[in-house]
């Protein structure tokens, strides 16, 4: 049928291409024939678009000036410090992992497959911006089971993770662990002679300090022994066995304290083992002291799987999992120690008293005219040192008094503002911060007294010990002080307290060196 009429009227005054046929020509085919209608209805048809107008409407919308982006970082993700950590980088093979800081926040990152601990560090502390980039540690933490240790700095991270459950509440804490190499600087403080066995052959006429040498070289093996509460299986009970501890594994004797093989009983192989401490021991498993570390497999994850130990003192819990560690890595440890060593001058913050020496500090005396001498003589530099903290004492008390001190630039509570200042916290709370980190001599924190009223306390680690001095707030010649020595030694702040035992003991039994603090991440 032809159509004329209404057809031709619809496309008047317009051009039509051959562009325009083709997309006329699906459209064509599903029109219905038209039927003439009334003259007063008036019907709607398709109308093209030709391409002047569109190319009009182009030019006219670019005519428009365009308005500037006020925020560009949202819109560019990729230079938006904000959000940068959120996104995955442009290589694909990178993983991300969640490590949680000490006030429970969390960081997520993306780190290569290959990462170690020590290299994931490096970033959290560029990352938070930590003072010092030294003796920072990554921690495995099974909350519910009161597990943890300190990955080595060899360990890859992301194998690490490989092992945990996935519906365990295992984690990763960042923080300061002082104590992970300690046992190459005081290696007679954390291997007490009476655990050292010379059973080898090898090592038979040898002193102790030699054997001690033997171990942390690894060379030959010596062997760990001594008495341990084990946790029996699926019983509440703990029962004191004799254990060895030898490279080739883990032994307990059946019988006394005996060697002989048949009284000795394979317990566990080093390889497949980690050793962690345990917190709250009493309470989660009701053992008999508070120093209580577990050997477990990577594949068990159960309570009932666990190989549970308790010592009878914080050296011997030491000495056990230090020698864990060395018996499993070897020269491995002392690579990473040596390599932890070897940190940059640049890369070292502020904080210097982490990294001073103990024998860079000697007594001298400036009382001749020929110069400076060394005093060799201890009773004579004890004494050159109590000299050197009264007049000290007499310089300050005059800096004080003079007139032009002004008392606003230095408020008595610039303590606040410091790092090894913790608030309020318990004398139980403040052991356990410095358990955490390390129980190196010369780990410190100051706290407020919960017991006596406007005093503070110095908490202090000496010997595997956490003790705790008093201080007390006095007034002399109208000022207020602070002392620890009942007024012999007074001090205007706690800051200029810490200054002060940094370099002198006074009445501590080891200098100020290594402040317990928190990084929130």
């Amino acid at each position: 049928m032809e159509v004329a009429g209404p057809w031709k009227e619809a496309f008047e005054g317009s051009e039509r291409t051959d562009g325009e046929e083709t997309l006329l020509g699906s459209s064509a085919q599903t029109l219905a024939p038209l039927v003439a209608e009334p003259p007063s209805v008036r019907r709607s048809q398709p109308i093209l678009i030709s391409a002047d107008r569109l190319k009009r409407r182009e030019s006219l919308s670019s005519s428009v000036p365009s308005i500037p982006n006020p925020f560009p970082e949202l819109c560019s993700p990729s230079q938006s410090p904000v959000l940068i950590s959120s996104l995955p980088p442009p290589s694909s093979d990178k993983r991300l992992i969640k490590v949680y800081g000490e006030d429970s926040h969390s960081r997520s990152m993306w780190v290569s497959p290959g990462a170690t601990a020590r290299e994931v560090c490096h970033m959290l502390v560029q990352t938070a911006h930590c003072s010092d980039q030294e003796n920072w540690a990554l921690i495995e933490l099974h909350s519910v089971l009161g597990l943890e240790r300190c990955l080595e700095d060899h360990e890859v991270v992301l194998e690490v993770q490989a092992t945990w459950s996935i519906k365990g509440d295992t984690k990763l804490l960042f923080r300061k662990n002082y104590a992970k190499y300690e046992f190459f600087r005081k290696p007679m403080l954390f291997f007490p002679e009476h655990m050292i066995s010379d059973s080898a052959d090898v090592t038979k006429g040898l002193t102790s300090s030699e054997l001690i040498q033997n171990l942390l070289r690894s060379g030959t093996c010596t062997e760990i022994q001594g008495f341990l509460h084990v946790k029996e299986p699926s019983r509440k009970a703990w029962k004191r066995v004799y254990f060895f501890l030898r490279r080739s594994g883990l032994y307990c004797s059946t019988k006394g304290s005996s060697k002989e093989p048949r009284h000795l009983q394979y317990v566990a192989d080093l390889d497949n083992l980690n050793v962690y401490t345990v917190a709250n021991s009493r309470k989660l498993y009701g053992a008999p002291a508070d120093f209580t570390f577990c050997v477990k497999s990577s594949e068990h994850i159960r309570a009932q799987d666990l190989k549970l130990l308790c010592a009878e003192s914080e050296q011997t819990r030491t000495c056990w999992t230090s020698a864990f560690r060395l018996f499993k890595y070897g020269k491995q440890l002392q690579y990473n120690y040596q390599l932890s060593k070897s940190v940059p001058q640049c890369l070292k913050g502020a904080n210097h008293t982490d990294t001073k020496s103990e024998a860079s500090l000697v007594a001298m005396d400036f009382s001749g005219k020929a110069g400076g001498r060394v005093i060799q003589n201890p009773s004579e530099a004890q004494r050159a040192e109590r000299e050197e903290g009264q007049a000290w004492r007499r310089r300050e008390a005059l800096r004080c008094s003079l007139p032009s001190l002004n008392s606003a630039a230095r408020p008595s509570s610039i303590h606040r503002t410091q790092p090894w200042f913790h608030g309020g916290v318990s004398r139980r709370e403040a052991q356990r911060l410095i358990e955490e980190q390390g129980l190196v001599d010369g780990m410190f924190l100051i706290r407020e007294s919960q017991q006596h009223a406007q005093c503070f306390v110095l908490s202090l680690c000496y010997k595997l010990k956490t003790k705790h001095y008093l201080v007390i707030p006095c007034e002399e010649g109208g000022r207020k002080y602070y002392t620890m020595d009942d007024g012999l030694t007074l001090f205007i702040d706690l800051l200029q307290l810490v200054e002060f035992h940094q370099i002198n003991k006074g009445i501590l039994p080891v200098c100020l060196k290594h402040p317990c603090i928190c990084v929130a991440l």
